[in-house]
């Protein structure tokens, strides 16, 4: 098979260069097979280490991730430690998830950072990434690395690279690790021989100092006490959230939890689920069972590593539906500020965070209960950030994003689920005191502030010929932006790659004060919303789309819901995406 020269001559540094022999098997194997895509697609560049760190399909190969890219990567993050903290003691931290390998893959990384003469304090079993963050500030070190691909399917593993804040890297020193990985350009260069004396293992110690501080955090330790027989139905989806969830729901005070047992044991290959995402309903479903057997008040489902959440509630039919992140957000937004407000606690020195592609229902809460809500850009690393530039300064009491993603209280600078799962308890227990529930509590957030809804439209698009596509789709949208969305005429473009916001009516452009960022963001006359944006861990392009309309009574909930479903649906039709 005839393969393009700079392809070939990967293929041939592996197979000649210093790599195992079981990884030269595999390589061969691929080529005796003449599966031309498949080894093309593990060649045909090397895995990108973004400002997140490395996520990819495991296997032989400079575009997987393996035990060289894995080693690669954590020798070009030693570079850049050693290169910025010179003559200092370095200190690292690094978990891993319940993803196949990676127990190997935290080993590997080990083994480098020690070789390089770096401390490492390495977690001896599987964590939540959000501990990672937390056991970064709390032990005094430079960076970390957490060992997961999140949600994404089995045959997928990752590497999550964060700074001394406890947050993943930002400008500018995301991209000097980039550079110093980028510039390895052999695996010589990478130091695999472990130093022992450099590894110390670390757990419960930081379990308990971890669970201790998320407690502290309680606002409504009261209505917990009153509603501690609360039915809590809780799924780890065989992820990391066993270890600490059920934990931290026992010591805020929650005394009747239900596991979803056929997924509570850790496993990598995901047995119960296609994807092990709570985005997703399907990997919803044995706890929504569960759910419905013991009649419960709430349903909470975890990621592989425990950094997102997604929850189910029982409606007034008395059925349970799935809430998406937005909703969940902004209900954990309303409680959290009326909360602090019942407490007398809130004096104007307090803030929230979210995301430009959130929600602005969050933005109109925060406004009526004049507390400053901050918008950043996608990913919780620039919302980590602000936390860490205003630490000392302001009060940070809670944000998200639309993903599944939450934060209350500056414990990390990462999504924390497992603060979350207590936050979304506590909640419960808090409106059920008050003889309500969560879903009531949501349509009353609406009748308040508006019905917003937004939904969230992914395509996938694979491999190389996918890359191109989706940055074709881009610059058609950048240079022939729509005129009219969902019968609404669109007024402004918001351009956060060049930093530009334009009038479309009068072409005035104003500048965007936000790290650059490949978003564009279509707002109409009727204030609804299109942001699109190529997935920076999947080969994805997404359309955020978000409606809002106002509802007058509860009772009118399903019908006004329903015409704005049908206005995301024109919205989408009028983009042709």
């Amino acid at each position: 098979m005839q393969l393009e020269a700079a392809i070939q001559n990967t293929i041939n540094e592996w197979l000649n260069g210093n790599y195992d022999q079981q990884t030269k098997e595999e390589i061969q194997k691929l080529i005796d097979s003449e599966a031309s895509t498949e080894l093309v697609d593990a060649f045909y560049r090397s895995l990108e280490f973004g400002t997140g760190g490395l996520r990819g399909i495991m296997g032989a190969g400079s575009n997987r991730i393996n035990k060289y890219t894995i080693g690669t990567a954590t020798q070009g993050l030693s570079n850049y430690l050693l290169k910025k903290y010179p003559g200092e003691k370095i200190k690292v931290a690094i978990a891993h998830d319940s993803r196949n390998q990676s127990d190997f893959f935290a080993r590997i990384t080990a083994d480098v950072f020690s070789a390089n003469g770096i401390q490492v304090y390495f977690f001896k079993e599987l964590r939540p990434t959000p501990e990672l963050s937390f056991a970064i500030r709390q032990l005094g070190c430079r960076s970390g690395v957490m060992l997961t691909a999140s949600h994404n399917p089995k045959e997928y593993n990752g590497y999550k690279a964060y700074g001394a804040d406890g947050g993943q890297f930002t400008s500018p020193d995301d991209t000097m690790v980039m550079d110093e990985v980028a510039k390895i350009k052999s695996i010589d260069e990478v130091k695999f021989e472990r130093n022992d004396q450099l590894i110390e293992l670390i757990g419960e110690e930081i379990d308990t100092l971890y669970l201790d501080k998320i407690t502290e955090l309680s606002v409504s330790p009261e209505a917990i006490a009153r509603q501690k027989d609360l039915k809590i139905v809780y799924s780890p989806i065989h992820g990391t959230g066993i270890t600490l969830v059920p934990k931290a729901l026992a010591q805020f005070g929650f005394t009747n939890l239900t596991l979803v047992e056929e997924q509570s044991t850790p496993d990598g290959n995901f047995p119960t689920v296609v994807y092990p995402n709570p985005e997703e309903k399907e990997a919803m479903t044995l706890a929504l069972n569960k759910a419905k057997e013991i009649d419960a008040d709430l349903v909470l489902a975890t990621d592989p590593d425990a950094d997102r959440v997604g929850i189910a509630v029982k409606n007034n039919d008395g059925e349970f539906v799935l809430l998406n992140g937005n909703q969940t957000g902004s209900i954990l937004i309303n409680y959290l500020l009326t909360a602090w407000q019942e407490k007398g606690k809130l004096d104007g020195s307090q803030y929230i965070v979210k995301t430009v592609v959130t929600t602005n229902l969050v933005e109109e809460i925060a406004k009526a209960k004049n507390v400053e809500c901050f918008n950043t850009l996608t990913g919780f690393k620039h919302i980590g950030h602000l936390i860490t530039s205003l630490q000392g300064k302001r009060t940070f009491i809670g944000g998200g994003e639309e993903s599944y993603g939450y934060l209350i209280g500056e414990l990390v600078r990462d999504k924390d689920a497992v603060i979350s799962c207590a936050f979304i308890a506590e909640m419960t227990a808090f409106y059920k005191d008050k003889g309500s529930s969560l879903y009531n509590a949501m349509l009353d957030m609406f009748v308040t502030y508006g019905l917003y809804k937004e939904e969230l439209v992914s395509l996938t698009k694979k491999g190389k010929s996918g890359a191109e596509e989706i940055k074709a789709m881009m610059e058609k949208f950048r240079n022939n932006p729509p005129l009219v969305l969902g019968g609404s005429k669109v007024k402004t473009l918001k351009d956060y790659e060049l930093g530009i916001e334009t009038n479309l009516d009068t072409q005035e452009k104003t500048k965007l004060d936000f790290p650059k960022s490949d978003v564009l963001q279509f707002i109409t006359e009727d204030g609804s919303i299109v942001s699109a944006r190529p997935s920076g861990t999947e080969p994805k392009i997404k359309f955020y789309c978000s409606v809002n309309a106002p509802l007058a009574d509860k009772s009118q909930f399903k019908t006004v819901d329903t015409a704005l479903g049908a206005k995301i649906k024109s919205l989408m039709e009028d983009l042709q995406a």
